[in-house]
């Protein structure tokens, strides 16, 4: 073969492997019945709607807002990865919000701020205004690792202007990145008994983990498993919430519009039903997040096996564990007694002051987050074109994100500060294949 088609044929056959990665975390899960197909695609182009003002002739997509940060559930979520935080100082948040609350009594929900609930919208439909706008300038930290090589980390400062409905003042603020949604119908199926069994087992290093418990209006006490800080029950209580907080869509879940007592022109403002969306859509959504397939890892070489080794030595695994089975209540009956690899345990853990957003969530306290699920980590350069992690975004690639950890996490993160380069390297290299 003349090497000018040898070379055409190795350029497409890298374009066709990048654009599969680009796509990894938009497939179904295999020998889905024909009425999962339905709902799963049926949930795909909800996940994409762009969201229009109500009264609309598209009564099934109307109700925008009135406040609201983006339009999609995609526009947080691009292609089921995570979003963004801005690297300029004069660019807005795209991908990422605001939370907000007042302090309030232990253990509880969180306290709405009075003028602008418990999220900032930056925008509002026609005749609303948007609630303000926040912007980051990121501060510069340097640190050395034991061998001297020495790096710098980041930390944002938020800077948060035009507000239009009074001062911010006594919030508690949290910045927020949108998370990967791949694997959710496992997560959903996690038993409340294998939550607290794994909260109860003795660990070593100062870990400890705990759930977060969570009391409704009923009365009733649930355990969190999805949000940063574990505060929603199960999927379709997060979806919910999500399409109320980020949309302004109300829906059986949350059927009060997303508008605070003095924000006037948005209490006036017309609706898209009540609630906008409705239940059909709800599962939709529900069952296209839960059948949405994990990737495999990437086949495993020398280097991924020895960091294999490295991230059970430096207790990573203590939090982010290698396995967890999902119990017999599940979205759909392919999801039920399976054993799936997380690389999380979906508990609270102190991750020390240097990541403490002081805002707490029900039992999470403002220095806890729930252990963020490692699957698919390695993917998201080639989806979202970045790599940008932990919850704000702050870490700039996973060598960062690692040296961030404290709290529960500070003796894992001093070991592998001690690591040679190389070990170090054949690390992140493990997750870079995950």
């Amino acid at each position: 073969m003349p090497r000018f088609c040898l070379l055409l044929l190795l350029l497409c056959a890298q374009r066709v492997l990048a654009a599969e990665d680009r796509e990894a975390f938009n497939h179904p899960l295999p020998d889905l019945s024909a009425g999962q197909q339905v709902q799963f695609f049926e949930g795909r182009t909800l996940m994409h709607q762009s969201w229009i003002v109500a009264p609309s002739q598209d009564t099934q997509h109307d109700g925008l807002g009135p406040l609201y940060n983006q339009l999609a559930c995609s526009s947080c979520h691009p292609k089921n990865g995570r979003g963004r935080t801005p690297d300029r100082r004069d660019e807005r948040l795209q991908s990422a919000l605001l939370r907000l609350s007042l302090p309030g009594p232990a253990g509880a929900a969180p306290r709405p701020h009075p003028a602008y609930g418990e999220q900032l919208n930056e925008q509002g439909i026609p005749g609303v205004p948007g609630e303000g706008s926040v912007f980051i300038d990121w501060q510069m930290q340097s640190l050395s690792l034991d061998d001297g090589q020495r790096l710098t980390l980041r930390r944002p400062r938020l800077r948060i202007v035009a507000l239009a409905y009074g001062p911010l003042q006594g919030a508690l603020t949290s910045l927020r990145v949108g998370p990967t949604l791949i694997g959710m119908g496992l997560l959903d199926a996690v038993s409340d008994e294998t939550l607290h069994a794994m909260a109860a087992e003795p660990k070593p290093d100062g870990v400890r983990g705990r759930v977060n418990q969570l009391r409704g209006e009923d009365g009733q006490l649930r355990l969190g498993r999805f949000g940063l800080k574990a505060n929603a029950p199960n999927l379709r209580q997060q979806i919910a919430n999500a399409m109320l907080g980020d949309l302004g869509i109300s829906s059986s879940l949350h059927p009060q519009q997303n508008c605070r007592p003095a924000q006037r022109a948005c209490r006036a403002a017309p609706t898209g039903g009540e609630p906008e969306l409705s239940e059909a859509q709800l599962d939709a959504l529900t069952r296209y997040l839960a059948l949405l397939q994990v990737p495999p890892a990437r086949a495993a070489t020398p280097a991924t096996r020895h960091g294999a080794q490295l991230f059970m030595r430096l207790g990573c695994a203590l939090c982010h564990r290698p396995q967890l089975r999902s119990g017999a209540q599940a979205l759909a009956p392919q999801l039920a007694g399976q054993d799936f690899a997380p690389y999380s345990d979906l508990l609270l853990h102190d991750m020390g002051e240097s990541l403490a957003d002081h805002r707490p969530d029900y039992e999470a306290g403002g220095r806890d987050w729930r252990t963020a699920p490692l699957w698919g980590i390695g993917r998201i350069k080639a989806i979202n074109e970045h790599s940008q992690f932990l919850h704000d975004g702050r870490a700039r690639d996973l060598q960062e994100a690692i040296l961030w950890h404290g709290g529960e996490a500070q003796t894992a993160q001093r070991r592998y500060r001690a690591l040679s380069a190389q070990d170090r390297e054949a690390l992140l290299d493990f997750l870079r294949s995950l």
